[in-house]
């Protein structure tokens, strides 16, 4: 009988352990060849575990539990025949018992063993939010804490170890309720969020961070897309956003102001010759980052060209942790949920970030006169550490310079051209 053990690959450098967020199947199930199976977390990205053969699968890991990368967390019988109509996958592997080596009887007996767990610890009725696992139920009986009043984060609501090990013990002569709802639940945070808290936190205690501010006109802008969207999306099959005018001011701005493009290791200072710009994305998963390379050598088109495949990336949860590691400056564009300000944090090693903001209409004083104009708040924060004021607010004035300008800054006289058309 042929046992596939699946191991847990390595989702990027660095990267030495995940968490099973979810399993996508059940234990005993057919599965086929390249089929997500689970959801596994790192401190990165969320990314599917898709299956690397055909057969019967045995579970060996549970949902919440952290797993070293090449670690087996379940097994594949490559031997078992797909069910037919709806009969139950789980008993698949039982036709061949009579043949099986030791290795069979391992990967058998365990949906029996977990099928009896099951009934075993389905036999109370009162757990009206799931069924602990064995060792929950033990945390659970010891803290004299009614399964009912917990909440299962596991497969099915099933109560988890970690759940058990979180639940609170109720107060005695607690007060009761005057009326309304009183419930709650715990869900344990995935590390992706869990990376992300401690990462935010460290630069709020390690850096030197402050923030400068700065409005840009977008009239010129808004000419421009109005001018030209219809044609440019006809040529290049895509739109053109907000995003690469500003990632173009951007590159030219760090190219001016080069420390705003480094990031400090330790007592040394590291200066990038390129502009590598993570794009902040809101994905189902949180807020990712993924990398345009190079961006200094990319033309309007590339850039929306660049953001528009990475957007859908993070958005289909297909992104790589390598896509989202190494930028050197990061944009991130609050202005879409309504932000009209707003102090960003950095994105470590890096050492600033630019906010972009809402788009209002404001009275503005051009020439003597008072005009209605598209005005939009820019932020940026900076680490002083490496940064100093004079460049912080000369790196924002010439981003506001191309923004307010841009067929003179960005597009060298020609918009045309530019926007190859």
């Amino acid at each position: 009988m042929s046992i596939l053990e699946m191991k847990v690959p390595s989702p990027g450098e660095s990267i030495t352990e995940v968490e099973i967020a979810s399993w996508l199947v059940k234990d005993g199930d057919y599965v086929e060849k390249d089929q997500p199976i689970a959801e596994v977390d790192s401190d990165k990205a969320t990314l599917d575990l898709p299956a690397e053969e055909s057969g019967i699968i045995t579970l060996k890991a549970e949902e919440g539990e952290v797993v070293q990368v090449g670690q087996v967390v379940c097994l594949i019988d490559m031997d078992a025949k797909k069910p037919e109509g709806s009969a139950p996958a789980a008993e698949a592997p039982k036709t061949e018992n009579a043949e099986a080596p030791k290795a069979e009887q391992k990967v058998v007996e365990k949906p029996a063993i977990v099928q009896e767990a099951k009934k075993e610890e389905a036999k109370p009725t009162s757990y009206a939010t799931g069924t602990p696992s064995p060792a929950a139920k033990k945390i659970l009986d010891e803290k004299g804490v009614d399964a009912s009043q917990v909440s299962g984060t596991g497969k099915d609501g099933r109560i988890t170890k970690q759940d058990a090990e979180t639940a609170s013990v109720p107060a005695m002569g607690a007060a009761s309720s005057t009326g309304g709802s009183r419930s709650s639940s715990t869900t344990k945070l995935s590390v992706l969020r869990r990376k992300l808290a401690a990462r935010l936190v460290s630069v709020k205690n390690e850096t030197a961070m402050l923030t400068t501010f700065n409005e840009v006109d977008m009239s010129e802008i808004f000419r421009l897309r109005k001018q030209y969207k219809e044609e440019f999306a006809a040529k290049h099959g895509v739109g053109l956003g907000f995003m690469s005018f500003f990632t173009k001011a951007v590159t030219r701005a760090l190219q001016m102001y080069p420390d705003v493009n480094a990031s400090i290791d330790g007592d040394y200072k590291i200066n990038s010759d390129f502009c590598d710009i993570s794009i902040a994305v809101s994905g189902p998963k949180g807020l990712m980052v993924p990398v345009l390379r190079n961006a200094e050598n990319m033309t309007f088109r590339g850039v929306e060209a660049n953001i528009k495949s990475l957007a859908e990336k993070v958005r289909d949860g297909k992104i790589t942790v390598d896509e989202m590691t190494g930028g050197t400056f990061t944009v991130t564009n609050g202005g879409t949920f309504g932000s009209m300000m707003s102090t960003p944090i950095i994105n470590p090693p890096q050492s600033a970030i630019l906010g972009m903001h809402n788009i209002l209409q404001r009275p503005m004083a051009i020439d003597g006169q008072v005009v209605i104009r598209p005005m939009m708040y820019v932020a940026l924060s900076y680490d002083h550490r490496i940064i100093d004021g004079k460049e912080s607010v000369g790196f924002l004035v010439a981003v506001k310079e191309a923004i307010d300008n841009p067929v003179e800054f960005l597009m060298g006289g020609d918009e045309r051209k530019a926007l190859e058309l």
